[in-house]
């Protein structure tokens, strides 16, 4: 026992130039003209996820920045498209600046270049068995648990076809391939290489029952949550068919028992708290989500509750140990009501906690030299300082509530223990941690 402490869609601009794009799905007439304001590209309901067709035809106007990305600027000129989306459709050839194809996604774009681009058909994916290392914490007959590692995506996405949890749970348990349609993507990094999704919620169930959709191959091997990929920690998967719709449910009634902790950039006053504020994609940044009160900065928005904790203030309060309980599941809440309270989790260059910022705050609170070690580990971070570190639920077979923790991994535990070699103060207990 080890104890962590010490459908269709028109726009018609005036004098409008349009191209009518038609196939099998989708029929829209997307209309552009250079202007100052982001025109709106926004499906129905029922295809918000499939942007296949539509035509983007656009002069840059002013661009303050020489270092404005052609993927970056096609995202914020079609509202609700992932970047994901707009780099495969880039690297398919279908964009043109200036009537040359750019298959670069990074190519930077200058005012009054003329961009034409066609996003491109979903393409499926498919999850292949691949013999990956797995931390299995408990398996039995019916579920299974993991202890993720940072950096490893969930599930098969866009630039992450392999190589992921969904791809090593299918070697381990011998299932069949599985075929998984396509999901609309973005991503939380320059380049494609992650799996922030709109429809699947971070650190949540797939709430609005994508999964349960699907065919039977399909839904194995039981993912019915996610953790991002640059969260480590506990995450359970349903190995049949019952036991995934009964974690499903669970999830979805907020039963689910979930501890996270994390390091952040300064310390949250109070000390310990609630926060209940809707999160809705972020409008004037697509990769990540925000803590909205009302809705003039934001889309849609969610219910979100989070309840926060203190349990060590570290090196004089340039930072600070807390825990998190979540009451609901929505993409990036722990990171967004982090940034919300002004405490961005520690690595997390998407909400602000940045490295330098984070140096600067520990550097404020200290008026010694910090020690090398310290700096060094904080100036590679490499990821938000977040780990899941505890899970229970009631096991859909047996009907008993099951339990489990996991500690934080190295990269964790030595920012901690150099933050704690400053200085620190005990505020609250951590439960016990078992392995």
């Amino acid at each position: 026992m080890v104890c962590l402490s010490s459908s269709s869609f028109s726009l018609f601009p005036r004098n409008p130039r349009y191209t009518t794009i038609t196939n099998s799905r989708v029929s829209w007439l997307l209309v552009r003209s250079c202007s100052n304001s982001t025109a709106a590209a926004d499906a129905n309901s029922e295809r918000r996820n499939n942007y296949a067709g539509v035509q983007l035809e656009e002069s840059v106007c002013e661009v303050n920045s020489s270092k404005l990305r052609l993927d970056t600027w096609i995202s914020s000129r079609i509202n609700g498209i992932s970047r994901a989306r707009v780099q495969s459709t880039i690297k398919s050839g279908l964009v043109t600046v200036n009537g040359r194809t750019i298959d670069k996604v990074s190519h930077k774009v200058r005012s009054g270049d003329k961009v034409s681009c066609t996003i491109s058909e979903l393409q499926p994916l498919k999850a292949e068995p691949e013999d990956i290392p797995l931390n299995i914490v408990y398996e039995d007959d019916h579920v299974l648990v993991v202890n993720k590692p940072a950096h490893m995506v969930v599930h098969p996405a866009p630039g992450n076809a392999t190589g992921t949890l969904v791809n090593g749970i299918l070697h381990h348990c011998c299932l069949p391939m599985a075929s998984l349609p396509i999901v609309d993507i973005p991503s939380d990094e320059e380049d494609i290489s992650e799996d922030e999704s709109s429809c699947y919620s971070a650190d949540d169930s797939y709430s609005e029952g994508l999964l349960s959709g699907l065919n039977d191959a399909s839904i194995r091997p039981g993912i019915v949550h996610r953790l991002d990929k640059g969260t480590s920690g506990l995450l359970v998967v349903a190995k049949d068919e019952h036991s995934h719709a009964h974690l499903s449910e669970q999830f979805k009634q907020h039963t689910i028992q979930r501890v996270y902790v994390s390091l952040t950039c300064g310390v949250p006053s109070p000390a310990s708290g609630r926060v209940d504020i809707p999160i809705g994609r972020d409008l004037n940044n697509r990769i990540r989500m925000a803590a909205v009160v009302g809705s003039s900065k934001c889309g849609k928005t969610r219910h979100a509750a989070s309840r926060f904790r203190v349990i060590e203030i570290l090196a004089g309060g340039g930072c600070a140990l807390v825990e998190w309980r979540l009451e609901t599941g929505r993409t990036h809440q722990i990171r967004a009501h982090a940034k919300y309270l002004g405490i961005p989790l520690l690595g997390d260059e998407v909400y602000g906690g940045t490295r330098s910022m984070a140096l600067d705050r520990l550097q404020q609170k200290n008026s010694c030299n910090l020690p090398g070690q310290l700096l060094q580990l904080i100036s590679n971070l490499e990821r938000p300082c977040l780990h899941a570190l505890t899970l229970g639920f009631m096991h859909p077979h047996t009907g008993k509530k099951v339990h489990f923790s996991c500690l934080p991994p190295a990269d964790f535990a030595e920012v901690l223990s150099g933050l704690r070699s400053v200085n620190t103060e005990k505020i609250a207990n951590l439960e016990k941690v078992h392995h």
